[in-house]
């Protein structure tokens, strides 16, 4: 029934229909379409809330939760397939490390689509594919780059329609927000055509519009979004124009950092207050973790609730001691310890450390696990050496469980590669594959390379 209703969809609003009216630059031109777009959202007014939220995560505070039993086993695949590096080029797709609730983030940006004569669709729904396939298993979030939308750069409708049928249950039942940054009226129009065919009531809730490009700072670690040239300068545009109110500027930076802060400052910053090398949320979420969360199913895969973390982060941040057993959710600690990791000025494997880890791949299988060790003990700061060895000890125990979590080396590796690593700007599809890949070596073989 509902196949049937998007091929009357799509006869209804052809290709031609949509976009006949066109603007030979960015964007489309939508005064044919104004009239209609201004009924839409009157009518969605008047029937009740708009399905769309800008600046919320679900309707009752919670991060959406849609878990199966099964994780499944990640795609080992190091770099993207050979078949696929003529659409990869293009950088249309792109991982952008996680949110701030420790879930993955793709990036789509339509500015990026060569002419529709230049590229196959079919192609590039198979590489969207063959991207999701990597990180689906674990909750994620898209961010879409609508504008540099063009006339010479549209796919048809029916390519659309297809994706919807194409990327089923798999893809997304972890899918937990979708953010379409700079909509338009074409976009809410479209919206409105494929609403009645869309079973899903979950699915409408976890699209927000976003209008501009500082609302997302709100979501997402935005330094780590490299934002392309054309949204950028088209966000500017709408900013000096419509003179949105900013909530991010000198509200956040007039308190300064509490001597007791330890989210977004140095490990140098925790240790001259504390006087300990392993952070007191390191050490508070693990202890918690080892002795009550190991046999959790799905534990650091899920996500959990976004007001309590911020509470937690806030009491910590106040030089506070958590209970987490009146928190009533192991996956708080869990998300609690990702989000300190993500947060952290430099990685906890330093900026220093990120080229020659991306190097490994080129090492021998044999030599890899005796330079990793010299890497570790001879490069890392001691610190962070005695840091990431406590992390991982309890990584190896979660494994231990994995009969039970279902949380295998492999599953963790993906939770945990970003969050141990990352540039000075966005990491490359592939470069988040070699991050995944040591952050398995260093679970796997922890004895090997932490025992001194």
């Amino acid at each position: 029934m509902a196949e049937q209703g998007l091929h009357q969809a799509e006869g209804a609003v052809n290709d031609e229909a949509l976009f006949e009216n066109e603007d030979q630059d960015f964007e489309f031109d939508e005064s044919g379409l104004e009239l209609a777009a201004k009924e839409e959202l009157t009518r969605e007014g008047s029937d009740g809330p708009a399905p769309f939220r800008s600046g919320a995560i679900t309707p009752d505070g919670f991060i959406e939760e849609d878990f199966e039993a099964e994780i499944g086993t990640p795609s080992d695949d190091e770099e993207t397939d050979e078949e696929f590096q003529d659409i990869a080029e293009h950088k249309i797709l792109e991982v952008a490390g996680d949110d701030l609730y420790g879930r993955k983030v793709i990036v789509f940006a339509a500015c990026k689509l060569p002419p529709s004569a230049q590229i196959d669709h079919q192609r590039l729904l198979e590489y969207m594919k063959h991207v999701l396939d990597q990180y689906v298993e674990n909750d994620y979030v898209i961010v879409y780059f609508h504008f540099g939308l063009t006339s010479k750069n549209k796919p048809k409708l029916s390519w659309l329609i297809q994706i919807y049928k194409e990327l089923d249950r798999k893809y997304k039942k972890n899918l937990k927000a979708w953010y379409i940054v700079h909509p338009t009226n074409f976009i809410k129009i479209l919206w409105n055509i494929f609403k009645p065919f869309i079973r899903s009531v979950k699915f409408g809730r976890k699209i927000m519009y976003v209008n501009y490009l500082h609302e997302l700072k709100e979501h997402l670690h935005f330094d780590q979004l490299v934002v392309p040239p054309l949204v950028l300068q088209h966000d500017a545009k709408m900013v000096a124009s419509n003179k949105p109110k900013y909530p991010y500027g000198q509200d956040s930076n007039d308190a300064g950092t509490l001597p007791t802060q330890q989210y977004g400052v140095s490990l140098h910053h925790i240790k001259s207050h504390y006087g300990t090398v392993i952070p007191p949320v390191v050490q508070q979420t693990v202890d918690y973790l080892r002795q009550n969360a190991l046999d959790v199913e799905g534990i650091f895969r899920r996500s959990a609730n976004a007001v309590q973390l911020k509470a937690v982060q806030k009491k910590f941040n106040q030089g506070e001691t958590v209970n987490f057993a009146v928190e009533g959710d192991e996956h708080i600690p869990a998300v609690a310890l990702k989000i300190f990791l993500r947060d952290l000025q430099e990685p906890l494997l330093t900026f220093d450390l990120y080229q020659p880890i991306l190097r490994l791949h080129t090492v021998e299988d044999e030599r890899k696990v005796a330079e990793v060790r010299r890497m570790l003990h001879e490069e890392l700061p001691e610190d962070n050496y005695q840091i990431l060895k406590f992390i991982v000890q309890l990584l190896t125990e979660v494994v231990d469980h994995s009969a039970m979590n279902k949380m295998n080396s492999s599953n963790l590796a993906i939770v945990f590669g970003p969050n141990l690593l990352w540039p000075k700007g966005q990491a490359s599809l592939s470069s988040m594959g070699y991050l995944n890949n040591f952050a398995r070596l260093l679970i796997d073989n922890y004895s090997q390379l932490f025992d001194r």
